[in-house]
């Protein structure tokens, strides 16, 4: 596996350190006034979801971690796991319904993911970075306004709140960032 300098670290990296096997979340690149710079590296763990904050001077090595991906089918959920499906083998994989966080929502029947693989293993699930979502309640239009930043809550048809420009009502498709989780265009 290749090792990569402490100050190369990346968010969504998979690293191998202290004999688990941690993906990076949130990297703080921190120069103080005295001393040498450091990565303030926010880790969690790919099998237990634990976090860990490290700091990784630019001396340090860690070895970087390639996970092997596959495009999966998402077919459902019980008991808080949720079943995907190799479209090529049929073969089946679980994984914890909180692999997702606050993305959950935005999981749909049928939709293809990717799923991420350590030696067999599936450990982690990554969603789409665009979907097409359905705007159950947002206030009317208001006629005449044309603020370049105006913008106003909407209740999606998976629950989740985000904002939308003025000219986007109730019963309209917009496709959704699920990494910002923020409205992206009209669908």
């Amino acid at each position: 596996m290749p090792k990569i300098n402490g100050n190369e670290i990346r968010p969504g990296n998979v690293l191998e350190h202290d004999g688990h096997l941690w993906a990076a979340v949130k990297v703080d690149h921190v120069k103080p006034g005295k001393g040498g710079a450091f990565a303030q590296v926010e880790l969690k763990n790919l099998r237990n979801g634990s976090k860990l904050n490290e700091r990784f001077r630019s001396a340090d090595k860690v070895e970087r971690v390639r996970l092997e991906q596959k495009d999966m089918q998402f077919l459902f959920e019980s008991d808080g796991r949720l079943t995907f499906m190799d479209t090529e083998t049929f073969e089946q994989v679980e994984l914890d319904a909180d692999i997702l966080g606050e993305r959950r929502p935005f999981l749909q029947d049928g939709m293809t993911i990717v799923v991420e693989f350590h030696d067999s293993e599936a450990l982690n699930a990554t969603l789409p970075q665009k979907v097409v979502c359905t705007i159950e309640e947002t206030e009317p239009v208001v006629k005449g306004q044309t603020a370049a930043n105006s913008f106003k809550p909407a209740l999606l048809d998976n629950g989740v709140r985000v904002t939308v420009p003025p000219f986007v009502g109730t019963g309209e498709q917009i496709v959704v960032n699920t990494e910002t989780m923020e409205y992206s265009e009209r669908a």
